[in-house]
């Protein structure tokens, strides 16, 4: 422990508490002010919004692109922290990850005021491809940095963030590719019930991208206890294997009954949007494929036993099921529920 954070009888102990509560409320100052400015300069851009401005001139882009560039800066400091496990490099990564995140919600939440200026309609900022990764992107950190707070363990995020940094450089790969406008929007149906299907949705695919990271990391651990290469950095920098046992099951334990909240939602929303349930169309056959497959998980684990490899092996077979019907029904299908 370090001794210059102990306390020095009652008066150091007083001081040590008031220093934190100190610096909280100077951080809340500084977190409202820059909010006020991003609102305010916001407002003063969207007066002058038009459908055919370059996306490049939209605030909300100009947002995203900064905060993706704090993901992408994180995901660096984690992986380095695996080597150098200096508390500060720790430290600054999960900031930059934090704030990162933070900045791709208040992103998308400009995005929104500045479709509904442009196109006067409602519903959320989750119509298109780029919008989605965002979304994706922001949940998966949030999720993890919840995992890393409640488990005092940094390891985890340099396998989390580099899928993260995979969503963010997809993104820049739509923008470069002029697959993204500044006013992206369609109208699948306006309702509650399709903005809670997707947000349920990513909600899930963030948890199953954390499941699957923990997966890579029981097999790297469990490789490094057979071969007993006690040096190697994976007995010194990651959790034992029932740590992460846990981690990879509480993730999924997260995802699956959000995914399949999730669906129940799209099912009622397409039945108000087309008047059918079900079509077995791509995305709805897929989404059933994942479906199933963490729900043999959960069979395999309670009713068979399964633990350890097995289980590592299906979780990160089931985030690439959950990939292709995230992003590979898109690219390669025409189906009601594409994104553009």
């Amino acid at each position: 422990m370090n001794k210059g954070c102990l306390p020095s009888g009652s008066q150091g102990s007083g001081q040590s508490r008031a220093l934190p509560a100190a610096l909280c409320w100077i951080a809340l100052f500084i977190i409202g002010l820059g909010l006020g400015l991003i609102g305010f300069m916001e407002y003063l851009e969207t007066r002058n919004l038009t459908v055919d401005m370059p996306l490049e001139q939209l605030f909300s882009y100009k947002f995203i692109s900064y905060a993706n560039l704090l993901l992408i800066g994180s995901t660096i400091l984690y992986v380095a922290h695996l080597w150098f496990t200096a508390r500060a490099v720790g430290l600054w990564a999960t900031s930059l990850a934090t704030i990162g995140a933070l900045g791709l919600v208040a992103g998308l939440v400009a995005r929104g005021a500045e479709t509904y200026f442009m196109h006067r309609t409602g519903g959320i900022p989750l119509t298109s491809l780029y919008e989605v990764m965002s979304l994706f992107s922001a949940i998966t950190v949030l999720i993890y940095l919840v995992m890393e707070r409640a488990y005092r363990t940094r390891s985890a995020g340099a396998f989390v963030m580099p899928i993260v940094a995979a969503a963010v450089l997809f993104e820049e790969w739509q923008v470069s590719n002029e697959q993204v406008t500044a006013g992206d929007h369609f109208s699948i149906l306006h309702s509650y019930w399709i903005h809670a299907h997707v947000l349920a949705n990513f909600i899930g695919y963030g948890a199953f991208a954390v499941a699957a990271a923990m997966g890579v990391m029981y097999l790297l651990r469990h490789n490094a206890e057979n071969h007993r290469l006690a040096q190697g950095f994976a007995m010194h920098v990651l959790p034992d294997l029932s740590s992460i046992d846990r981690l990879m099951h509480q993730a999924i334990s997260l995802g699956f009954p959000m995914f399949t909240f999730a669906t129940i939602l799209g099912v009622t929303s397409a039945n108000e949007a087309w008047g059918r349930y079900w079509a077995w169309d791509p995305k709805e056959t897929w989404a059933l494929i994942v479906w199933m497959t963490y729900a043999s998980y959960f069979y395999l684990h309670y009713a068979k036993k399964w633990r350890g490899v097995r289980m590592a092996w299906w979780t990160i077979i089931g985030f690439g099921l959950t990939v292709f019907c995230f992003v590979g029904v898109n690219l390669f299908f025409t189906v009601l529920h594409s994104y553009r």
